[in-house]
């Protein structure tokens, strides 16, 4: 069974920019989509951005596009997500996710087999 593991999340200040990483424990794996997503308290898990893992080509969310930088790097089996000049509203729980089979989905959570615990980003002004 695949895991993800997150790291990066914390305490940092507006406008700063932050790096959150996963991976997989326990054994390599090759999904065909990985993604991040977040959530606050009382809303529903909002999707941030997904790529394509072997071609590389990348979504973002509409209100997002700009701030956010999702990559990966193969040979390490680690995916990122890049937040550029941080706001307060950015304070949320990020989870990395991935998905093994093709789909036309990758916005929508249910879409991915596997998820990381959640990484909490804390944004102070």
């Amino acid at each position: 069974q695949v895991q993800l593991v997150e790291s990066g999340g914390g305490l940092v200040q507006a406008g700063d920019s932050l790096r959150l990483s996963c991976a997989p424990s326990g054994r390599t794996f090759s999904p065909n989509y990985i993604a991040w997503f977040r959530q606050t308290p009382g809303k529903e898990r909002e999707f941030v951005a997904a790529m394509a893992w072997k071609t590389g080509r990348t979504y973002y969310s509409d209100s997002e596009k700009g701030r956010f930088t999702i990559s990966r790097d193969s040979a390490k089996n680690t995916m990122y997500l890049q937040i550029w000049s941080l706001k307060r509203e950015d304070t949320a729980v990020y989870y990395c996710a991935a998905r093994l089979g093709v789909t036309d989905n990758y916005r929508l959570p249910a879409t991915y087999n596997y998820w990381g615990q959640g990484t909490q980003v804390t944004v102070s002004s």
